[in-house]
C-alpha cells in the first residue's frame, strides 16, 4: 500500500503505467533474471467459480484459462480455505496481500468468456520419464515405419508415446481437427464439446465413487480426532506386496535390496 503511494506521488498523482522489460529486472548484476507474473486475484476468482459454481473440471478450467493443472489445483484448494476461514471469522491478512501482489506482475482474467486468455505459463510441457534418461543407440531397418510409439517401446514395454503422456492430449486431437476441417470451426467445437461432456461424465463418475466410499466408511468421532474404519481385501496388496490398491501404499515400501536371496546385480541391459 505505501509503494502504491508512493508511486502515484511520483508520477504526479496519475495512474502507474504498466511494467516494461526493464522493470521485470529488478537486480543489476543479473540481467537473466526476469520476474515471473502472478495470477491476478480476479483470475484467481475466476478460477475457483468455473470449478465450483459450473463444475468444470481441472483439466478443462487448466485449458481454457491456459494455466498449469497443478497451479489450478493449488488455487481451488487455498480458495476453498480462504473461504472458510472467513465463514469461521479468522481474520485474513488481506492487506499485506494486496501490497505484494502491487509490486508484482499479474496475469489477468479474461474480461468475458468468449475473450482469448493470455497464457500464465505453458500447460503442455512433457514430463520426463526415469525410462528417458538413458542414451540409446536402436538399429531400425529403413523398411519399418519407426513412430512416437515405437520409440516408446524402445524405452519401456509399458511407456506411452508423447502424445498420450502431456497433460493435456486433447489438444493435440483438437489441432488434428481443426487441421482437417480448415474453415471449419464448428467442428472444433463440436468435438470440443464432445471432449468436455466426457470429462464432466468422468468426473462425475469419480465423485459418486467416492462419496459412495466416503458413506461405506464407519466413522467414530471422540471428540478430538476422526478414525475411519474400511473394509480391505488381503489380495489388494498384489503379488509382491507393492499393489497400489494395497494397505499402506501411501506410505511408501521400505526396498527388498537388504533381504537375503535377492539379487543385487543388474538382471537386464538397457
Amino acid at each position: 500500500m505505501a509503494r502504491s503511494v508512493l508511486d502515484q506521488n511520483i508520477a504526479g498523482g496519475r495512474p502507474i503505467p504498466k511494467e516494461t522489460g526493464e522493470d521485470l529486472m529488478p537486480f543489476p548484476m543479473n540481467r537473466q533474471f526476469r520476474a515471473q507474473p502472478v495470477l491476478s486475484e480476479e483470475l484467481r476468482d475466476e478460477i475457483y467459480r468455473m470449478i465450483s459454481q459450473e463444475g468444470k473440471s481441472v483439466r478443462i478450467v487448466s485449458e481454457k484459462l491456459e494455466v498449469d493443472m497443478q497451479r489450478v489445483g493449488a488455487v481451488y484448494r487455498l480458495k476453498t480455505i480462504e473461504n472458510q476461514w472467513v465463514q469461521e471469522g479468522k481474520r485474513l491478512a488481506t492487506p499485506y496481500a494486496r501490497a505484494v501482489n502491487e509490486m508484482l506482475p499479474k496475469t489477468p482474467a479474461p474480461p468475458n468468456a468468449k475473450s482469448r486468455p493470455i497464457p500464465h505459463e505453458p500447460i503442455n510441457d512433457l514430463p520426463v520419464h526415469s525410462a528417458t534418461r538413458n542414451q540409446l543407440f536402436h538399429p531400425v531397418p529403413e523398411s519399418m515405419h519407426f513412430n512416437r510409439t515405437s520409440a516408446a517401446k524402445v524405452f519401456s514395454r509399458d511407456l506411452l508415446p508423447a502424445e498420450h503422456r502431456i497433460p493435456h492430449p486433447e489438444m493435440v486431437e483438437l489441432a488434428k481437427v481443426a487441421q482437417e476441417h480448415r474453415g471449419r470451426d464448428d467442428k472444433v467445437k463440436e468435438r470440443r464439446d464432445e471432449l468436455e461432456q466426457g470429462e464432466a461424465a468422468a468426473l462425475a463418475l469419480k465423485r459418486e465413487r467416492a462419496g459412495a466410499r466416503e458413506a461405506a466408511a464407519m466413522k467414530i468421532d471422540n471428540g478430538r480426532w476422526l478414525f475411519r474404519f474400511e473394509n480391505i481385501k488381503a489380495e489388494s496388496v498384489g503379488k509382491d506386496g507393492r499393489a497400489r490398491g494395497g494397505v499402506g501404499a501411501r506410505y511408501g515400501v521400505p526396498p527388498q535390496d537388504r533381504k537375503k536371496g535377492q539379487v543385487k546385480i543388474p538382471t537386464r541391459v538397457v
